[in-house]
């Protein structure tokens, strides 16, 4: 049949890259010696190139930038004035750049607070509900302030979505400090500091080891994002005889509109075997780490009896909040009557202030002429995460006022509206702790911890739209999410525990928090439950029946999609198509890519690609931060970096169980380099497969990043054991690898990974000095900026400690079916580098020999020598392409790739196909790109998941996808807010 889908308008912009035949004959790939590499690729390109226009040729291009972004990149390109036809940013690439950005002195707004407060609510905001990988945050709103508890991964991608604003956020509280809990606030402190001219900052409190998270946070956050971070309660590892003042309400707000108390909950073990038994413990206890993080020296509980403190992290808060009383009506009447003239003497009364009356020789008070006052709501809110804290909590004699049994003062006593639960349902629905519940009488409990219902109802609506409408259209490549597997809409009311009849005591009122459930606690007459903006649940069926309305080609369009398949399967004769054939004409490049041998008879098993965060510099609602999962199914599988929600994103694609397997199967973790858009989601991981092998023989996971990424990564693990070993990517590159093979190899093609050399024969001190010579001089030319920053202190190799990891290395790749995992260093930043991993062969079954096949991933990067080298021959490039063509001033000054210069880079290392990822958020849905050079690329999406049976096929279904967005090119998210993030954090 003819192609039914029609002609989609180009509305994509062309700009002559200044690298318009970038290949091998252009580039010197020969080893540089003399020169560094900047030196070398400067000195190649200005051989070739004219100076790069200021202004893009095209005025109709897309290219808003914020007059701050501008006078930036003007002084960057001023700067490297010397260097600019090379095409990028040298003092960015060596970490010189630091003054040319202006000095923040970032400051918290001074409000003018409103005490009378028309508008006050608690809110469950769902971070981690449908995926149960992190702790729900918890807005207290009022009409001038905003306080936020936990800062989990998701945060700021959900605020986004629910257009909460950032900038009215005065206050985040952690009840914890730990991943669960604190995993999105690097990102955000980073967001905040990049807003405005200024910046903005707000204060951070959390129990006295939050100083490991700051600590740890330093390695990658300017020490001006986080100068309101402040600490409370007792240090970790101390005495706590004299902690006594700490079991009563530390106060940490106090003004005329709330009142913020925290009553830490610090574990007591009653014995060494209870304190062992809750930590993870790490498979190496030798290592240092352990004992940082654990003090079995007796000390004093509160209630006098000897125990065992915890470690870092084991500190939990309750945190309590107080609104002031609502003061009684003023009765005029009653003022009449005592011989009160109105007027001031009113006002007086009113403000609490007794006057003498002028027609009576007697004092009026203001009880005299005011009703009763009504209590201020009091909000608790509950992380008690282990029978452990469990057991604290109860002995905790500092909220006696607060329960319904208070047999002191009556006006000491204190009467609860409502307590948010944010501890497992496990432990919450234990007897212990529903008996302690009861004790607050009356109050509302609403159970904020991870419920089961709530998988099925995904909170970033708008990235889960899209996923339903790529599935429509290619499931493929866009499998069903995992929460849409799981839907059944019958389960999905609102639970409630009401009271039960004839019991001997009331059951206490509780509900299963939802995403945007509010507690109103101001006006009074409203005081309650709001389930008002809890958004509907919606099928997908209904988004699909909304795609069809608004595009009704995309039915023939999926059908077409689904052919493509069909053809795919067929020989090359057979899909040669003649102009009598009644299915999609073929395309014009198919012949221009012939099949590469590493395909050949291959298995859907074998490897995929799954494209987790596609976005660049802060979440969105449409695309989150980097991370790509390799998944090589029974092998297990790799992460190639890890932004900030990738375990998330983990759970959308494969649900909360599958996500929980290959986490448990991952094999290796690489980072690219330090920027936090590519690591702050690490930890996270890192945590849960701890979690998930615990009480399992299993080795720590090995993760590959540059050398800061460790210092961060050690600085963490004071806080939380990550169950990890680290190894340089410095050490996995190619001539370093060849390097630890022995000084004296003369067989450059000799794998490493396939050396039989012993490892202890390499030991010698005087080898050891030339090892670390040579991979030096193999990464930068001598005495070159970048060379002096390999060799800092702490930066020589330690054969000691480097030898073994490689060797597990070497034992990991070979159990993941893998040849290789090569490093090489690219040009963005200090210590940037992008990645091959190269399959082992195979046999097919007559015995012929199959190569493997071959992945790249670029970083971010311009294009460079390096990576147009560790490309050739690829199987996939996946490529950065931040920006769009008319963008290239902004992509050379912040040393990123535009669309066609990531197409160009695999075009000359002759790749079969080329996956664009890492888009800025300046295009929400789908980047802007020229389709005449899309011969063998697609546009990432997140969720995608690209298996190696299906790559012949990639590049047919970008069409189709430009359909599916036809109506939606446009702009709507901020430009201002993502290009200042983007100066801050890329």
């Amino acid at each position: 049949m003819p192609m039914l889908m029609p002609q989609v308008t180009n509305l994509r912009l062309l700009f002559f890259s200044p690298f318009p035949h970038l290949s091998l004959s252009s580039l010197s790939l020969k080893p540089l010696k003399p020169r560094s590499l900047f030196t070398a690729l400067a000195s190649s390109y200005r051989k070739r190139h004219r100076p790069i226009p200021n202004q893009s040729p095209n005025p109709g291009a897309r290219n808003k930038t914020t007059l701050r972004e501008s006078r930036g990149r003007d002084k960057a390109m001023e700067e490297t004035k010397e260097t600019e036809t090379a095409g990028f940013n040298k003092r960015r690439a060596e970490g010189n750049d630091k003054n040319d950005r202006p000095k923040k002195n970032l400051q918290r707004k001074v409000r003018t607070l409103n005490p009378i407060n028309t508008l006050s609510y608690v809110q469950v905001l769902g971070t981690g509900m449908d995926t149960q990988d992190t702790s729900p945050s918890v807005l207290l709103f009022f009409d001038k302030q905003r306080f936020i508890f936990n800062a989990g991964e998701g945060l700021q991608r959900f605020c986004t979505e629910h257009k909460i604003k950032l900038s009215k956020i005065d206050h985040i509280f952690l009840s914890r400090v730990c991943s669960e809990t604190a995993g999105g606030l690097p990102g955000l402190l980073l967001t905040l500091a990049g807003m405005g001219e200024e910046g903005m900052s707000v204060n951070v409190w959390g129990p006295s080891d939050l100083k490991y998270l700051i600590d740890a946070m330093r390695c990658f956050i300017p020490n001006a994002a986080m100068v309101h971070t402040q600490s409370f309660g007792p240090s970790v590892g101390g005495l706590m005889a004299s902690q006594t003042k700490f079991t009563e309400p530390i106060v940490l707000v106090d003004d005329e509109v709330v009142k913020i108390s925290a009553i830490v909950l610090q574990p007591i073990f009653s014995n060494r075997a209870q304190l062992l038994n809750e930590l993870s413990i790490t498979q190496n206890p030798t290592e240092k780490v352990f004992n940082d993080r654990v003090d079995v020296s007796k000390s004093f509980s509160p209630n006098g009896k000897n125990s065992l403190t915890g470690k870092p992290g084991d500190m939990s808060v309750i945190y309590v909040c107080e609104l002031p009383e609502i003061k009684g009506k003023f009765d005029p009447e009653k003022a009449k009557a005592l011989g009160l003239k109105p007027g001031s003497k009113y006002r007086e009364l009113q403000l609490g202030n007794s006057v003498k009356s002028d027609f009576q020789n007697i004092t009026v008070h203001p009880s005299d002429v005011m009703d009763p006052s009504i209590p201020g709501p009091i909000v608790f809110l509950v992380d008690c995460p282990t029978a452990s804290h469990l057991q604290e909590l109860l002995s905790m004699q500092c909220l006696s006022s607060y329960y319904a049994d208070f047999s002191g003062p009556p006006e000491n006593a204190k009467v609860v509206t409502c307590v948010i639960h944010l501890g497992p349902a496990s432990l919450i629905s234990s007897p212990n702790y529903q008996s302690w519940m009861k004790r607050f009488g009356s109050a509302q409990h609403i159970m904020a911890g991870h419920e089961r219902k709530n998988v099925e109802i995904p909170i970033l609506r708008s990235s889960a739209r899209i996923a339903a409408r790529l599935n429509y259209l290619c499931p493929q490549f866009f499998p069903a999410p995992g929460f849409w597997s799981l839907q059944h809409l019958d389960c999905l009311a609102p639970e409630s525990t009401p009271s039960s009849e004839g019991s001997v005591s009331k059951v206490c009122e509780s509900i299963s928090a939802e995403n945007l459930l509010k507690f109103t606690l101001r006006p009074y007459a409203r005081l309650g439950l709001d389930r008002s903006v809890i958004p509907s649940q919606v099928a997908s069926s209904e988004i699909i029946d909304e795609l069809l309305s608004e595009i009704p080609e995309v039915v023939d369009a999926s059908q077409c999609v689904s052919q493509l398949w069909h053809q795919s399967t067929e020989t090359k004769e057979e899909m040669r198509l003649t102009h009598d054939d009644k299915v999609i004409v073929e395309e014009p490049w198919f012949d221009e890519n012939t099949l590469p041998s590493c395909l050949e008879n291959i298995r859907r098993d074998d490897l995929e690609i799954v494209l987790l965060g596609t976005g660049s510099s802060q979440p969105s609602k449409y695309r989150n931060v980097s991370s790509i999962h390799i998944n090589l199914f029974s092998k297990g599988g790799l992460l190639l970096d890890c932004g900030e929600g990738t375990l998330g994103q983990l759970k959308r694609r494969y649900g909360v169980e599958g996500a929980d397997n290959a986490v448990r199967g991952l094999r290796c973790i690489w980072i690219s380099h330090i920027h936090a858009d590519h690591h702050t989601g690490l930890a996270r991981i890192l945590t849960l497969r701890r979690d998930l092998l615990k009480g399992v023989l299993h080795e720590p996971l090995l993760v590959v990043g540059p050398r800061k990424l460790k210092f961060f990564l050690d600085a963490y693990q004071r806080l939380e054991d990550l169950d990890m070993q680290f190894l340089d990517c410095k050490h996995t590159t190619e001539a370093s690898l060849h390097a630890f093979e022995g000084v004296t190899e003369t067989n450059k093609d000799h794998s490493f990974l396939g050396s039989q050399t012993s490892f202890e024969d390499l030991r010698d001190k005087n080898t050891d000095r030339q090892v670390a010579q040579k991979v030096d001089s193999t990464l930068f030319a001598k005495g070159s900026r970048m060379q002096s920053y390999w060799n800092r202190p702490g930066s020589p190799v330690d054969n000691n400690v480097v030898f073994p990891i490689l060797k597990s290395l070497q034992k990991v790749l070979e159990e993941a079916g893998l040849e290789a995992l090569m490093s090489f260093p690219v040009i963005h930043c200090p210590q940037a580098f992008g990645v091959v991993l190269r399959a082992s062969e195979r046999l097919n079954s007559v015995g012929k020999v199959i190569p493997g096949w071959k992945i790249v991933y670029s970083g971010d990067t311009r294009p460079c020598p390096e990576l147009i080298e560790a490309s050739r021959g690829a199987t996939v490039l996946i490529h950065e392409a931040t920006f769009e063509d008319g963008m290239v001033d902004e992509a050379i000054a912040r040393n990123h790739s535009t669309t066609k210069e990531a197409i160009e880079v695999g075009n000359s290392a002759g790749v079969f196909r080329i996956i664009l990822t890492h888009f800025s958020q300046r295009y929400p849905k789908i980047p802007v790109f020229d389709e005449t050079h899309m011969h063998k690329t697609c546009i990432g999406f997140d969720m995608m998941s690209i298996n190696i049976a299906d790559l012949p096929v990639l590049p047919k279904v970008l069409p189709y996808l430009k359909l599916l967005f036809r109506n939606e090119m446009i702009i709507d998210e901020s430009d201002e807010v993502v290009d200042a993030a983007a100066s801050v954090a890329s």
